[in-house]
């Protein structure tokens, strides 16, 4: 029985490694506009699964933030909320951090279908590149706190989109 148990978990962790396709959804912002995941096929997507209480979600927004600088139009980027919040709660939180992508709503279903899991860490991440595939995906812990609070998403971004990283600078007079 214990070998069975360890295979099955060695199955789960090779199997969480396969690429697999981004779950389609069509949810909705505060403004009731519909987004639709295919509407975006062919650009890559940053995205988000969050709830407006989450200081780290908030703490998220000045990554996203640099993303759009850096990639503008060429990656997309979509937060999701989920229960407890409300149309309330979002246009509260979209309002103070001057949110410039959707912020969309979902009961659950959207989430579970990208973590597998009933209990996941938020923020919680989802890099999908430009042909619908899950390219890489990070919860907020101390293992990836340089995704949610430093450059480890623009790095993560530039090795899926294949841009050069910027070479250290040299100082003057050393090797």
């Amino acid at each position: 029985m214990r070998i069975l148990v360890m295979f099955l978990w060695a199955m789960a962790l090779v199997a969480a490694d396969l690429p697999r396709r981004a779950p389609g959804f069509a949810l909705t912002d505060i403004q009731g506009k519909w987004y639709d995941l295919y509407d975006f096929r062919g650009k890559p997507v940053v995205l988000e699964f969050m709830q407006t209480n989450c200081p780290h979600c908030a703490g998220f927004v000045a990554v996203l933030e640099k993303v759009q600088q850096k990639y503008g139009d060429r990656v997309k980027i979509i937060s999701i909320a989920n229960p407890p919040d409300n149309p309330n709660t979002m246009s509260q939180f979209v309002a103070g951090h001057q949110l410039t992508y959707p912020l969309l709503f979902d009961m659950g279903q959207v989430a579970y279908s990208y973590i597998l899991k009933p209990r996941f860490d938020l923020p919680a991440v989802f890099v999908i590149d430009a042909n619908g595939m899950i390219h890489n995906s990070f919860e907020y812990g101390p293992m990836t706190r340089d995704i949610f609070e430093g450059n480890g998403l623009l790095n993560e971004l530039d090795k899926m989109l294949g841009a050069p990283t910027a070479a250290p600078k040299r100082t003057p007079g050393k090797k």
